[in-house]
């Protein structure tokens, strides 16, 4: 495959100067990060992040599927996405323009991203793994608002969670200067060390066999 058919292959309809085709190029141009950036992320949700996705009303979901990729915003009262425990959240679908995106996207491929606002922080929460879509009426009950079940539940098993530094939004100026944070909630820096240590416990400790 030439390098021209392999750029019209992979960027379909893109035509900029300076295209990275591989990843050895990319690290050239911005080198590694630093050990912690990778310790930081966890494989489950410990008390940190469950405090940090119970004070959340606001989550973007990212889906894909052969078909294409979907970006939903979901948002409702604080923890409305729930810890049901250490490796599983739900997260409730109300009704809507019955569109499904993301659902349909769930279906051909589970793979689901997820990144947590909370106002008045400038750090996010960052939680990757696969999904299913359930219409079990338990789950649904339990994810009720009003009175009225949602209307599915999408059950996520968490692979991958981690904090994301503020810079973004502290660019952004997304939240107004008197947006205050919740009060009793774990500090990004108590989130961070938290999951360092957790990471590094697990480096430490002795290879089974």
């Amino acid at each position: 495959m030439t390098a021209t058919k392999a750029m019209t292959d992979l960027y379909p309809g893109i035509v900029a100067p300076g295209i990275v085709t591989d990843e050895a190029a990319l690290r050239a141009h911005y080198g590694e990060p630093h050990k912690d950036i990778w310790l930081k992320q966890i494989d489950h949700i410990d008390a940190g992040a469950r405090a940090l996705i119970a004070a959340s009303p606001f989550m973007v979901m990212a889906t894909s599927s052969p078909a294409g990729l979907d970006c939903s915003p979901k948002g409702d009262e604080p923890g409305f996405v729930q810890v049901l425990d250490e490796k599983t959240l739900l997260i409730p679908d109300r009704p809507g323009n019955r569109r499904v995106d993301g659902l349909r996207n769930i279906l051909k491929d589970p793979r689901v991203g997820l990144i947590f606002f909370i106002p008045g922080v400038g750090e996010t929460f960052r939680v990757n793994g696969h999904a299913a879509v359930s219409l079990d009426d338990g789950l649904r009950e339990r994810c009720a608002k009003g009175g009225k079940p949602a209307t599915a539940v999408i059950v996520l098993r968490v692979e991958e969670a981690f904090i994301h530094c503020s810079r973004a939004v502290a660019v952004a100026g997304l939240w107004a200067e008197n947006t205050k944070a919740p009060s009793g909630l774990p500090t990004a820096r108590e989130v961070f060390e938290g999951h360092l240590a957790l990471s590094r416990s697990k480096e430490d400790a002795p290879a089974e066999g």
